[in-house]
C-alpha cells in the first residue's frame, strides 16, 4: 500500500493537510510528519520526497523550528513552501530579511525557469502568497526560477541537488497551476509512479486486518456516519461473524437519527452483522451536566463511549479488538507532533489514558475524508450512505455552544432537521459538502405575537468544500434561508431568531466546537 511514499514536515503550517491532500491527487501516497522527526526515522520510512511546510514564524528567529541541515545529505528531493522556502535558505547560506512590501492573497508570478518545477507552468502565473519574511539573497549554487515585483526569489532550484523552493503556496486553489508544479515534484523530480489508489488500499486494509485479527473477536465503534460505516464494512469483509458493531446512541444524534442507523444495520438491513444498540441518552447527559468548555465535552465523551464499549465487551466475552472510525484529519487537528491542538476528536485526543482492549483498529486513519468515500464505493457501500452528511462523534454537543440540555438538544434536533428538509426540497443536498444547524448560547430580545420574547438564536452552516481540510461559506440562494428562517422561528419553540455563518475554513473550523 506504501510502496511510494511522500513525507511532508509539519513547520506549524495551516496547510499541512491541504499538501498531503494535493500530493495523493497524484496517486502517490502521503504522510505529515513534525519537524522534530529523526533523520534516521525519515530513512527508515525510505520517502522519495520531502516537503517542508509554511509556518507562522521566522526562520531567524530564537524559537524558530529547525531541522537538521544533515537532511539535504540524504539524496531524497526536497520542496520548501513559504516558511519551508526560506529555512532552506537559511540553512543553506542564503538571506533572509523582513520584506520591505509584504504579500498576501493571489499574486502574478513571472517564470524564468521552463523545466523542473515549472515544466508546463506558464510565464506570468497566478501564485497565493502570504508572507513577511522574504528570501533577500539565495544559497550559492541556487538559481532564481520565479519573481514578483516586489520578491526577488519567488522560487529557487538547486536541481543537481534535487532541492526545489517557492515563497507561494502551490497546494491552495487560488494558486492556478499548483497542481502542475505538485505534480512536476511529486511524478517527475521525485520518480513517483502514481500507484496509490483506493482499490489497492481496500484490498491491503482487508489482509492486514485478516493477520492482526486472526481467530480474535472484535468490537467496532458504530456511529452510522460515514468514517464508522465504512470502518464496519471493511471489517466485515474480512473477519465476518467474529465482528460485533456496538451503536452507542448517546441522546445527542440528530433528530430520528437512532432509528435510522438501525435500520441500516440492525437485523433487518441489508448487513449481516452482529448489531447492539445501547441506549445510553441518560447517562451522557448526566456527565455533561454544567459543562461549557468544547475540549471538556469532547474528552468527557471520548471516555464515556470507550467505557460503554468497555461494558459490552465483556457481555460479549473475550473482545480484544476495538475499531473506530478514525480519519488522517482526526489525527492532525487532534496534535501532530509539535502542531497545535485545533480540536481533539473523541476518538483520537479524546480516548482516556486506559483502554481494556488489547489494540485498537483504525483501518481509516490514513485516509481523508474524500479517500473513505472512494474506500466505500470500492467496498459496495450505497450512495445513500457513502455521500451522508457527515456528524462528529461527540453529536449535537460540539452543535451547542455551552452547556449541555435536553432542552437544548431537542431544539437543535428540530431547527437541524428543518434547515436539512428544505435543503432536500430545493435540491441542492449534492451541490453543497456539508450543512447544519447550531444552537449560539446567545438569547436576544424578539416580539412574537405581540408578546416580547428572550429565547436563543440558532445558526445556519453550509460550506462547499471537496476535501473537508479547507472550505468556502456556501452562497445559498436567499428564497430558502428565508423559508428555513420562517419554519425555525415559527415551528421550534424557544428560537426567535437565526443567523447564517458566512466564515471560511480557516480561519474558522467547518464544526463550531
Amino acid at each position: 500500500m506504501k510502496e511510494e511514499m511522500v513525507i511532508v514536515l509539519d513547520f506549524g503550517g495551516q496547510y499541512n493537510q491541504l499538501i498531503a491532500r494535493r500530493v495523493r491527487e497524484c496517486n502517490v501516497y502521503c504522510e505529515v510528519h513534525p519537524y522534530t522527526i529523526s533523520l534516521d526515522e525519515i530513512e527508515a520510512m525510505h520517502p522519495k520526497g520531502i516537503i517542508f511546510t509554511g509556518g507562522p514564524n521566522s526562520v531567524y528567529g530564537a524559537d524558530s523550528p529547525q531541522c537538521a541541515k544533515e537532511i539535504f545529505t540524504l539524496g531524497i528531493p526536497i520542496l520548501g513552501i513559504c516558511y519551508g522556502s526560506q529555512l532552506i535558505a537559511h540553512l543553506l547560506g542564503g538571506t533572509v530579511e523582513t520584506a520591505p512590501t509584504s504579500e498576501y492573497g493571489r499574486t502574478e508570478v513571472t517564470v524564468d525557469a521552463s523545466a523542473g518545477l515549472f515544466a508546463g507552468v506558464n510565464e506570468k502565473t497566478i501564485c497565493w502568497m502570504s508572507h513577511t519574511d522574504y528570501i533577500a539573497q539565495a544559497p550559492e549554487g541556487f538559481t532564481i526560477t520565479a519573481h514578483t515585483p516586489v520578491c526577488p526569489v519567488a522560487a529557487m532550484e538547486a536541481a543537481d541537488r534535487n532541492i526545489y523552493a517557492t515563497q507561494f503556496h502551490p497546494e491552495v486553489m487560488h494558486t492556478q497551476e499548483g497542481m502542475k508544479m505538485l505534480y512536476n515534484f511529486v511524478r517527475q523530480i521525485c520518480g513517483c509512479s502514481g500507484s496509490w489508489k483506493m482499490d489497492s488500499f481496500v484490498e491491503t486494509a482487508i489482509e492486514q486486518i485478516e493477520q492482526k485479527v486472526g481467530n480474535g473477536k472484535v468490537l467496532c465503534a458504530l456511529s452510522g456516519g460515514v468514517d464508522s460505516s465504512v470502518a464496519a464494512v471493511l471489517l466485515a469483509k474480512a473477519v465476518g461473524k467474529q465482528l460485533t458493531c456496538v451503536f452507542v446512541d448517546h441522546g445527542l444524534l440528530r433528530k430520528q437519527e437512532g432509528d435510522e442507523v438501525e435500520a441500516v444495520f440492525g437485523p433487518d438491513g441489508p448487513y449481516d452483522l452482529n448489531f447492539i444498540r445501547v441506549n445510553a441518552q441518560q447517562r451522557f447527559y448526566d456527565k455533561l451536566a454544567g459543562i461549557t468548555e468544547p475540549e471538556e465535552k469532547r474528552k468527557i465523551i471520548g471516555e464515556e463511549f470507550i467505557r460503554v464499549f468497555e461494558e459490552e465487551a465483556k457481555k460479549i466475552g473475550a473482545v480484544d479488538f476495538l475499531v473506530q472510525g478514525t480519519i488522517y484529519p482526526d489525527v492532525i487537528e487532534s496534535g501532530l507532533g509539535k502542531s497545535a491542538v485545533i480540536k481533539s476528536h473523541h476518538n483520537v485526543g479524546g480516548l482516556p489514558d486506559y483502554v481494556d482492549f488489547k489494540e485498537i483498529i483504525e483501518p481509516l486513519r490514513d485516509l481523508f475524508k474524500d479517500e473513505v468515500r472512494k474506500a466505500g464505493k470500492e467496498l459496495g457501500i450505497p450512495d445513500y450512505l457513502v455521500y451522508r452528511q457527515p456528524f462528529p462523534g461527540p453529536g449535537l454537543a460540539i452543535r451547542i455552544i455551552g452547556e449541555v440540555t435536553e432542552e437544548k438538544i431537542k431544539m437543535l434536533q428540530d431547527a437541524d432537521a428543518i434547515y436539512r428538509e428544505e435543503i432536500d426540497k430545493a435540491g441542492l443536498q449534492s451541490s453543497v459538502g456539508q450543512y447544519f444547524a447550531a444552537l449560539t448560547n446567545m438569547r436576544s430580545v424578539g416580539v412574537m405575537g405581540d408578546f416580547r420574547t428572550y429565547d436563543y438564536a440558532i445558526a445556519l452552516r453550509a460550506v462547499e468544500t471537496s476535501d473537508f481540510m479547507t472550505a468556502d461559506a456556501a452562497e445559498l440562494p436567499w428564497d430558502v434561508l428565508k423559508k428555513v428562517t420562517n419554519r425555525i422561528v415559527n415551528e421550534v419553540k424557544g428560537v426567535n431568531r437565526v443567523l447564517y455563518d458566512c466564515t471560511g475554513k480557516p480561519p474558522a473550523t467547518i464544526e463550531f466546537e
